[in-house]
């Protein structure tokens, strides 16, 4: 079952179970895949669907947080409890240990020797990252490695 199947069948569990917060979550994150699916004109596959629900999850985390800066404790609790409807969906995260592991292998396999080789480190690791850890993390892991060589 790909992953559009798999919220589909979620919607309707939802439905079923009258969970009105899963629902709209769900219902959120199929709009924002067909979306997607109008902008590019054609039928997004598991890993495109993936990159959908991860910057769904992003948005979801800095709206909790300027939620949370500007004193809205109760938007930042719904933005929160829609993240983790999402993560529901999203594989498991990568621990730090397992993304320095993923940038030294990157970095031995293309050889990259300054901050100059950054984008060909990053194109690996984006690549294997997707939706199991924040863009930011690593981009300011792989710096870390590169300016210590």
């Amino acid at each position: 079952m790909n992953l559009k199947q798999q919220l589909t069948e979620a919607m309707k569990t939802a439905m079923k179970a009258k969970d009105s917060l899963r629902l709209s979550a769900v219902r959120m994150i199929l709009a924002a895949v067909k979306n997607r699916e109008i902008e590019q004109r054609q039928e997004l596959d598991d890993e495109a669907v993936l990159g959908v629900l991860t910057t769904l999850a992003k948005q979801r985390r800095e709206a909790a947080q300027a939620y949370r800066d500007g004193g809205r404790e109760d938007l930042a609790a719904k933005e929160e409890a829609e993240l983790a409807m999402l993560q529901d969906f999203l594989p498991a995260p990568l621990t730090r240990e397992e993304l320095v592991a993923l940038i030294e292998r990157a970095v031995v396999e293309t050889g990259a020797a300054s901050m100059k080789d950054m984008g060909k480190v990053m194109k690996i690791v984006s690549a294997e990252t997707l939706g199991r850890a924040d863009g930011k993390t690593v981009s300011d892991l792989v710096k870390a490695r590169l300016s210590a060589t």
